[in-house]
């Protein structure tokens, strides 16, 4: 049955129907990790791990899940994770997405990987938050001329991915052979013959306009350079990269400047130190290092360190509005959701890439009430019961949560 948003009930069911539709080399590039898959795991299990402790008998009737992000307006606390491969789910399917981030209220970030041009994303989805990801590579001067692009077209914030400094090794996907720009080889073809609808609504319509996918956001130079390589070794890696390319980014960009990719307190501080606007608690959602303990374990220790000074965000395994709700409980502001609204664009587009917001939005409403809360802000150590991270009912006495002040002053 075609997956429509009225037979979408959770973002697992978005899922089975992205497996349906997809070659099987791209879709196990969205949905796995990386060598024996403990840290992609982990991503979920860390939330079982973490219980709500709700109330009762409190009026709820007027919830809100609204916040302000580097002093604007967000209909609800997540927003659209950096996904390279949107376009290969959907044709021009950054932009599908980008639209229905704009419908919900909530920023949309455009990843360097991507198959649409920045600049067609901004046209084509006007009024969108939109924020842009950048890989510094080994010739700065690169990734600096891909700042200034975002710059032109009308990103308001660039977040800098700092996890990446070696290609992953994601041995499935040198098995399956997938390739930006494309090769074939009769595996995959066989793989993609197995998909007609696929090549219908996406591949043969990149052929019939722009021709083959490829990077559209790498510089001219890189891609009339660039060679067919395993899906996430595509890109130039940059093993130097480190805090002096941050206070760099710093002096060129002028907005809102996000690091995503850390989890240790101490990196943390320096980002504070360096310059930063905000943090990303990440490990790529389970896809560069195995075994990386997950994002929402390290969420507090991050908390604790940055204090007030910058915005803490946090991504990797979300799946559920409750995630979103214990994340922000142990103190971020907000929450980039990656591979659920990206399995929605596969579905349909835009209108399931929306269901797949709205499930979140829907499920976080739901929890707030059965909390006992009217607002995000609300949120705190005292709904939470986490022994593995020293929350617990008899250290109520003794923790006060720092969320609702963090979440009021998010980005001011």
């Amino acid at each position: 049955m075609p997956t429509t948003p009225a037979t979408a009930y959770n973002i697992w069911d978005l899922r089975e129907r992205a497996q349906q539709l997809l070659p099987k080399g791209l879709f196990e590039f969205v949905d796995r990790g990386t060598e024996d898959e403990v840290a992609l795991r982990n991503n979920r299990e860390a939330f079982e791990r973490i219980k709500l402790r709700p109330r009762v008998l409190i009026d709820v009737e007027k919830r809100s899940q609204a916040i302000t992000l580097f002093g604007a307006a967000a209909k609800m606390p997540v927003a659209i994770a950096p996904t390279g491969t949107a376009g290969l789910m959907w044709y021009h399917g950054e932009v599908a997405l980008a639209k229905a981030a704009a419908a919900a209220g909530i920023p949309f970030t455009l990843a360097t990987g991507s198959t649409t041009a920045m600049e067609t994303v901004a046209e084509q989805a006007p009024g969108a938050r939109l924020w842009f990801q950048l890989y510094m590579w080994p010739e700065r001067a690169m990734s600096h001329q891909l700042v200034h692009r975002a710059k032109a077209a009308g990103f308001e914030a660039l977040i800098l991915t700092v996890d990446a400094a070696v290609p992953a090794n994601r041995e499935y996907n040198l098995r399956n052979g997938f390739t930006i720009p494309f090769t074939f080889t009769r595996k995959n073809v066989l793989d993609v013959l197995q998909h007609p609808g696929w090549i219908a609504r996406v591949l043969a319509r990149y052929v019939a306009t722009t021709g083959m996918p490829r990077y559209e956001n790498f510089p001219q130079e890189l891609q009339r350079s660039v060679t067919a390589k395993p899906m996430g070794r595509s890109q130039p890696k940059n093993s130097s990269l480190n805090w002096a390319d941050v206070r760099e980014l710093r002096k060129i960009w002028s907005g809102p400047l996000m690091i995503k990719g850390l989890s240790h307190p101490d990196d943390a501080r320096l980002a504070a130190d360096n310059g930063a606007d905000a943090v990303i608690v990440s490990n790529h959602g389970g896809r560069n290092l195995d075994s990386a303990r997950a994002p929402i374990d390290s969420l507090p220790a991050v908390v604790d360190a940055v204090g007030n000074r910058i915005t803490v965000i946090v991504d990797g395994g979300f799946r559920r509005g409750s995630d979103v709700v214990k994340a922000l409980a142990l103190g971020a502001h907000c929450v980039l959701l990656g591979r659920g609204p990206l399995y929605g664009v596969a579905a349909a587009g835009e209108a399931v890439a929306a269901r797949a917001i709205t499930l979140y939005r829907d499920e976080i409403d739901r929890v707030l009430a059965l909390l006992g809360c009217n607002d995000v802000a609300q949120l705190g150590h005292q709904h939470l019961e986490a022994p593995h991270l020293g929350i617990t009912a008899a250290a109520d006495a003794a923790v006060v949560s720092t969320a609702p002040e963090r979440l009021r002053i998010a980005g001011e």
